[in-house]
């Protein structure tokens, strides 16, 4: 029994002894890892998210936003302005054609009338030679037949009775031909009723022949307003006036018609004779004569269109003999468009003094509305005149007057064109060699008016001036100052010298005056 006691003491104290020792070799470990723990402490750190900085955030968002704007501007802006290129090298467009009208010259020049009547004296002499060699011929017939007088004298009854019945054959005859001309009337046929009002009746087919082929110029040009009524709705109207085509320039189609027509209007519509419509901007006007010319691309009018409408011609006048003369009006004369009238020309030797302008007028017998407008024709079919009723006296206000267009044709060259139209401001008109005898008047073009606030006046030019020198050119009538100025740019300056009357003389004045 002890000796188990001992055993088992033995075998506790040899278990104590290995738990001391697993004891300590446990806390052997631990001291070891703690001594390595702390030798790496350093090299610890705590994770932590930053926190949010909502102002650089909203920075770098403006920021972004504004960068992409710009970049959208500026390749916007690149296209723009490389689009016209890139365009005009891939598709090239055609330049437009630049529309010229000729001035025309004066009737004839003294030097044209000397050899006028040289070439009149040489026809007349010629055909008194005709006529002497046609006298000596008959007299030699007469000669011929004296010689045998004594014959005819015997038989002078029977001669005579013979020369009647010849005459009465002749005079047969005529009658025979007059009668087959009219209606190829036979012997024993009835004669065909003559037709009196035929000739009339053929004259107005032609007249109307002439119509149809200016109509196909024509148009009728709708300047569409927006309005607001009393119950502040919005309503449409319209205005419409005549036009004319007067050129194409391969780019567009150039019509001109009345300025005071189309004021306030948001769009313009062009109504061709086929009744197709195509919207029309305005290139350019003039106030004085209130024309304007507008513009309709070529690309907006069909192939049928084109091939309907014609360009109309611009005639002349100043022929001399044009009054008298029947003419043709066409466009809007009562207020209704496409509408004509037969007339004839009753004066065009009246001037119109116009601002840096004078122009011709042209009166006839037609009877029209209070505002007309629309062309004067002549039987070429070629225009004459801008129908304007705005310059008729109160008695003659509604007979159709136009201002004829060739003093027009420049002016209607520098719209057709898009050019600027010079102005100063000076109403001028020629001085009569009578007048600068009697009154002792310088040479050059009198100064009758001058519109306020004008660039002439603000310079010091006043009405009564005596225009004598424009830029290098010396005045002689109003024409030599109005062909400077028609050559002018806009915005130059133009040096011009008066005469200013004084009280014992003239006294000569110069200015430097600005073209608008």
């Amino acid at each position: 029994m002890k000796g188990n006691e001992v055993a088992r003491e033995g075998m506790d104290g040899v278990m104590r002894a290995h738990d001391e020792k697993r004891a300590s070799s446990d806390a052997k470990n631990r001291n070891e890892f703690s001594e390595a723990a702390n030798d790496f402490e350093f090299l610890q750190e705590k994770i932590k998210e930053r926190p949010i900085d909502k102002k650089k955030l909203l920075r770098r968002t403006i920021i972004t936003a504004s960068m992409a704007v710009l970049f959208g501007m500026l390749a916007c802006l690149s296209f723009l302005l490389l689009e016209p290129v890139l365009n005009n090298w891939l598709y090239p467009e055609e330049e437009p054609e630049r529309v010229t009208f000729p001035q025309e010259q004066d009737e004839m020049l003294p030097e044209d009338m000397l050899t006028e009547g040289t070439t009149a004296a040489v026809e007349e002499t010629a055909k008194e030679e005709q006529s002497g060699s046609v006298h000596s011929s008959e007299q030699g017939m007469v000669s011929e037949t004296s010689t045998d007088s004594a014959e005819q004298e015997t038989s002078g009854t029977d001669v005579a009775d013979t020369g009647t019945e010849d005459l009465r054959a002749e005079d047969s005859s005529a009658d025979g031909t007059i009668a087959g001309n009219q209606g190829s009337v036979q012997p024993g046929e009835p004669a065909s009723p003559v037709e009196p009002l035929k000739p009339y009746q053929t004259q107005y087919e032609e007249l109307y022949k002439i119509y149809r082929q200016i109509e196909k110029s024509m148009v009728t040009v709708t300047a569409v307003h927006s309005d607001v009524d009393w119950f502040n709705n919005t309503y449409q109207s319209e205005g419409t006036t005549a036009g004319v085509i007067i050129a194409n320039n391969n780019r567009e189609l150039l019509i001109l018609c009345r300025k005071s027509s189309l004021d306030g209007a948001q769009t313009i519509l062009i109504n061709f004779c086929n009744n197709t419509e195509a919207e029309a901007e305005l290139k350019q006007y003039d106030a004085n004569t209130d024309l304007a010319v507008l513009a309709v691309d070529l690309k907006y009018i069909g192939s049928d269109t084109l091939d309907s409408v014609t360009v109309a011609a611009l005639g002349s006048s100043i022929s001399s003999g044009m009054t008298g003369t029947p003419i043709i009006a066409v466009g809007s004369l009562f207020g209704y468009k496409d509408t004509v009238c037969y007339g004839m020309v009753t004066s065009k030797g009246n001037t119109l003094t116009m601002a840096d302008s004078e122009y011709k007028l042209i009166t006839t017998d037609i009877y029209a509305g209070a505002n007309p407008s629309g062309i004067l024709v002549n039987m070429s079919g070629e225009v004459i005149g801008i129908i304007d009723n705005s310059h008729n006296h109160d008695d003659t206000r509604n007979l159709l007057s136009a201002v004829g267009i060739t003093e027009l044709k420049g002016l209607i060259s520098k719209l057709s064109n898009g050019d600027h139209i010079p102005y100063l401001g000076i109403y001028a008109q020629d001085i009569s060699a009578q007048a600068r005898e009697e009154l002792g008047l310088p040479q050059g073009a009198y100064i009758v008016d001058i519109d306020m606030d004008s660039p002439a006046m603000l310079k010091g030019i006043q009405k009564g001036d005596i225009l004598t020198q424009a830029g290098s050119r010396e005045i002689k009538c109003a024409a030599d100052y109005m062909n400077v100025l028609r050559n002018a740019k806009e915005g130059g300056s133009i040096n011009i010298v008066v005469q200013r009357a004084s009280v014992s003389a003239y006294e000569e004045m110069y200015f430097v005056v600005q073209v608008e």
